[in-house]
């Protein structure tokens, strides 16, 4: 399965922030969403880091509840992997485990066409298995 796949399934909605707002209203967002990060992008669109629950808690913990007031530029992880969509969730999985990492911004051309979790790759792998396992009972059954 492919990332073009999960995306026509889950929707191609990517919540973002631009750099200078504050930890506190990302974080607020990130809460109203029920999403683990966002991506930030620049005044031209183009993707300069990206926000996690992980990064907000570093925050936190070295800067105290004052972080919450400076902006995300200061916290969020400029070092931006990315997946194509046309990688397979065997390739990202990989990825993300070897980065540690939880969220891959999805880009086409440069152009931002949606977001990938850890949790909706299990997801797909998982329904590819079962969907085999369907496949290969009825498989055995018909003899």
């Amino acid at each position: 399965m492919l990332v073009s796949q999960i995306l026509q399934t889950k929707g191609d909605a990517v919540f973002t922030a631009k750099p200078h707002e504050t930890v506190e209203a990302a974080s607020a967002l990130l809460l109203a969403r029920r999403v683990g990060a966002m991506v930030v992008l620049d005044g031209e669109e183009k993707v300069i880091g990206i926000l996690s629950e992980r990064d907000i808690v570093r925050a936190v913990a070295e800067g105290g509840v004052e972080a919450l007031k400076r902006p995300i530029s200061e916290f969020m992880s400029a070092e931006v992997v990315f997946a194509d969509p046309t990688e397979s969730i065997d390739s990202l999985l990989a990825r993300m485990t070897d980065r540690r990492i939880r969220h891959l911004p999805v880009c086409r051309s440069a152009r931002l066409v949606g977001i990938v979790s850890i949790g909706d790759l299990v997801k797909a792998k998982i329904a590819e298995a079962e969907a085999e396992a369907a496949h290969l009972k009825q498989y055995i059954a018909a003899g």
